[in-house]
């Protein structure tokens, strides 16, 4: 089978836009830097990464009947908002359960940005304390059978849309519309950069490029903090999304890159050079990003550029994934 075998459900406005970052580029002084606007691709509730995956997982819903989508994230997930607007759109339910993945002492964490979205759009919210992981919960498990139990026919999204057979493929056609951008734009994006933590954003990417004829540095920044974690399930979610697609080779080892340097040592706690990264993008580009993804992954760029480590002859893809409603959560940092 190839990529375009499977069925999409269109969510998108099409294609997301990528521009050039011309004062950052300036700023650092290397390396000339472009974005891919996952913020922007969508028009249900501000969209993001997770409504590409989703345009894969809705056609395998209605196939099976389902009434309603499960899903599972912290207080603060983008993928539960977003699944949350994809049910309003298509008519369905939404149960989400969101755990308490991230320890910070806002005291409005459970009730503003994407969960009250999410509760706006509709969604049955179900606040749990259980922390941050990516594996399965039960917690999830007993939200599918109380569906179940009352009648209706689940549909099961694990978290970040990600440890699901066809998690992969959203970004394995961001991989394809990259190319297609390329040819418009008359550039090649040699290095890209991206956020990893529940590895299907990262993985879709790696296994979509491994089938084009160029090479590229396909970089992820981790932000999970559980480093080994994530290595493992972004390779083994891209084996798995590049034999779906019939790439009809094993996937190398150097093409599955996951960095540490920059996630801290919790999950959604932003350092220094959260901040800092933060700070620099909106002020000179007015481009916002968020402390628990974008900010940590622009770190790692930043340092990854000014260390020449990418160097200063690439062009470079940065990926922006959509996290912005949840810097309402973190209002005590941004008082200056």
């Amino acid at each position: 089978m190839s990529l375009s075998d499977f069925s999409r459900y269109p969510l998108t406005f099409g294609p997301s836009p990528v521009h050039e970052l011309n004062r950052l580029t300036a700023h650092l002084g290397g390396a000339t830097i472009w974005a891919k606007r996952e913020d922007v691709n969508s028009g249900l509730a501000y969209g993001g990464n997770k409504t590409r995956k989703l345009e894969y997982l809705i056609p395998d819903a209605i196939a099976q009947g389902a009434d309603t989508l499960v899903s599972i994230g912290g207080y603060q997930s983008n993928h539960t908002r977003q699944v949350a607007a994809v049910a309003a759109k298509l008519g369905m339910q939404a149960v989400l359960v969101q755990e308490n993945w991230v320890d910070w002492p806002d005291s409005v964490n459970d009730r503003v940005g994407n969960i009250m979205l999410s509760r706006i759009m509709g969604a049955e919210v179900r606040l749990d304390p259980a922390g941050f992981g990516i594996g399965f919960k039960s917690s999830w498990e007993r939200a599918l059978d109380d569906v179940r139990e009352r009648g209706g026919t689940p549909y099961a999204i694990p978290a970040g849309a990600s440890d699901h057979r066809l998690g992969g493929l959203g970004f394995a056609n961001w991989a394809a519309e990259v190319e297609q951008q390329e040819r418009e734009l008359g550039v090649f994006f040699d290095t890209i950069v991206v956020c990893s933590v529940t590895g299907s954003t990262h993985a879709g990417m790696i296994a979509g490029f491994a089938g084009q004829d160029r090479p590229r540095r396909v970089i992820g920044i981790d932000a999970s903090a559980k480093i080994q974690e994530t290595r493992d399930q972004v390779a083994r979610i891209a084996r798995n999304t590049a034999e779906l697609i019939g790439l009809e080779r094993e996937l190398r080892d150097d093409e599955i890159t996951v960095l540490e340097g920059w996630a801290g040592d919790l999950y959604g706690i932003p350092v220094e050079s959260t901040m800092e990264a933060i700070r620099l993008t909106g002020r000179l580009e007015g481009v916002i990003i968020d402390p628990v993804y974008e900010g940590k992954s622009m770190a790692g760029l930043i340092d990854l550029v000014t260390s020449g480590d990418i160097p200063a002859s690439s062009n470079v893809l940065y990926a922006h994934l959509g996290g912005q409603p949840a810097i309402n959560a973190y209002s005590a940092l941004f008082r200056d």
